[in-house]
């Protein structure tokens, strides 16, 4: 058996040669970073010392934090909005696409909803932070068209984190759409067909059909949705900066501070240890729910 895998592995000898350099660059970029980092968080190490081991020191300081915990919090808040009303938006924007008999139309409807999705999250963090302005954005200016007053959204304790929210809901659908709606083209046109001559209609081939062939899809977004939720960072630091008063710090946001604002590079890779433990257990626990009703 040794002989036989020795001479299979000498056979495909060039693509094992292929496949080193990607495999080499993961484990530098991507293995390596993390395993440090998990290292890291048993240590007190800064920028001008020698690292120490302080065993679960890190951790404990990060537990009695009450800002880790507003943190937490906020983040949790953000992921339980954002994930399922987003995934309702897409799928419900997939569905009204999907019904364009025209490709052509599908096609640019899709596109439409892509493009914000390969735009630099900087700049539209930027567009947001002008829509927010109290005094001259567009949504403001809005409320006044209707007779309502202006709000400081993003400046306001209350508002910052409902208007973070409102940047993902409002335009980013764009990959969920398409996967979206590559699953319900691959969907058989005569389980539609059988369904009309018993006289279903819309809503029941959408409920009876569409829904229970889309689950894998939607298992897959839910979950990937659910982790990119957790990491959500860039709109927080160029819009509110963790503001006001630890309204809009999440937990990456909050490793950032720790990290390169205090250089308390322990207490850093501490929360990333917990936010990784987090984010793995949360991802096993919604397959286990939910995987069960998935048909392959």
């Amino acid at each position: 058996m040794r002989q036989s895998l020795l001479k299979s592995i000498y056979q495909e000898r060039w693509a094992y040669l292929f496949l080193l350099v990607p495999l080499t660059l993961f484990a530098l970029f991507r293995v390596a970073p993390i395993g440090l980092t998990l290292l890291l968080g048993f240590m007190d190490w800064f920028p001008n010392g020698q690292p120490v081991w302080v065993g679960l020191e890190n951790f404990a300081y990060l537990f009695a934090d009450d800002i880790f915990w507003k943190s937490l919090w906020n983040t949790v808040r953000y992921t339980v909005v954002v994930v399922p009303v987003g995934l309702c938006i897409s799928l419900s924007l997939a569905w009204l696409i999907h019904g364009i008999r025209s490709r052509h139309w599908q096609g640019f409807f899709k596109a439409a909803f892509y493009l914000p999705g390969v735009t630099s999250g900087a700049i539209l963090a930027l567009v947001w932070v002008w829509i927010y302005n109290p005094t001259r954005g567009l949504l403001n200016y809005a409320l006044s068209l209707v007779g309502l007053p202006p709000q400081q959204w993003i400046n306001d304790p209350d508002w910052a984190l409902p208007s973070l929210m409102l940047m993902p809901l409002v335009g980013g659908h764009g990959g969920a759409i398409v996967l979206l709606t590559a699953a319900m083209g691959s969907i058989p046109i005569t389980y539609y067909e059988a369904a009309q001559l018993d006289g279903a209609n819309a809503w029941q081939q959408l409920r009876r059909i569409t829904l229970p062939l889309l689950k894998p899809t939607l298992l897959f977004l839910l979950i990937t949705g659910t982790i990119a939720s957790f990491q959500v960072f860039t709109q927080v630091l160029m819009m509110t900066g963790g503001g006001p008063y630890y309204a809009t710090t999440t937990l990456v946001y909050l490793i950032y501070t720790d990290a390169f604002n205090y250089f308390d590079f322990g207490k850093a890779a501490a929360c990333a240890t917990v936010l990784f433990v987090i984010l793995a257990a949360v991802a096993v626990v919604q397959y286990r729910l939910l995987s069960s009703e998935v048909e392959y």
